[in-house]
């Protein structure tokens, strides 16, 4: 990590992460030990929300791991993890009916979700050109490049702006979904929500890291000018 005048708050921010990703660990072992109120698994909160809006042409799939579930917008599938595929939890039907809400932001073609696709290939290649060019920048003493390392950096703090109402639109779907169809009976509600917000955090503190990180960045690049 190249120093600069906000690494003291980048470390603070990550402590906080960390944090938060352990909060969501529990959270989600905690709400995915407690079946729902209609024993019904992952993959069938997730078969029938999709049916429900227009969406049965995809399928939904596990997948290895332990939350890495994700809606895959280019080959149109729902991957739920091991965790959520098979269980009848409040946890798994929480996420997976998460990762239907952004289905369902596909179908409409939700602006936010559509600009983060366009930007997913060329930031991953801004991404791993922008510490480079920072290093060399440094090193080398050319402005220029610090310059341009910065500005890819910035674009991966839109990515991240853009990811945040993508994914709490998502997960107001879900819990809409959810109340409205009686799944959240009992503590489902409460257990829903909270997993899904503490999935949210986890969101905030990518963006915040994000910035925190493009600050640093800018505060190197502007004392170079000096």
């Amino acid at each position: 990590m190249i120093l600069g005048p906000y690494t003291i708050l980048i470390l603070i921010v990550f402590v906080a992460s960390m944090a938060i990703q352990a909060y969501l660990s529990s959270t989600y072992k905690k709400w995915g030990q407690v079946r729902n109120a209609r024993s019904m698994t992952g993959a069938d909160v997730a078969r029938l929300m999709l049916d429900e809006n227009g969406l049965g042409h995809i399928p939904v799939q596990a997948v290895p791991g332990n939350l890495t579930d994700h809606y895959d917008p280019i080959r149109k599938i729902v991957n739920l993890s091991e965790s959520v595929y098979g269980v009848p939890s409040v946890g798994a039907m929480a996420v997976a009916a998460h990762e239907v809400g952004h289905a369902i932001q596909d179908k409409v073609r939700m602006p936010a979700l559509v600009l983060r696709g366009h930007m997913a290939v060329p930031l991953n290649l801004g991404m791993n050109l922008a510490p480079l060019l920072l290093l060399a920048g440094v090193f080398l003493k050319i402005t220029g490049l610090i310059w341009l390392g910065a500005i890819l950096f910035g674009f991966a703090l839109l990515f991240h702006v853009v990811t945040l109402p993508v994914e709490f639109d998502a997960s107001r779907r879900a819990l809409n979904y959810l109340q409205q169809r009686g799944l959240s009976g009992g503590d489902g509600g409460n257990g829903a929500r909270s997993v899904l917000t503490a999935a949210a955090l986890t969101y905030v503190a990518g963006f915040t890291m994000a910035l925190a990180q493009f600050l640093n960045i800018l505060g190197i690049a502007r004392s170079s000018d000096d």
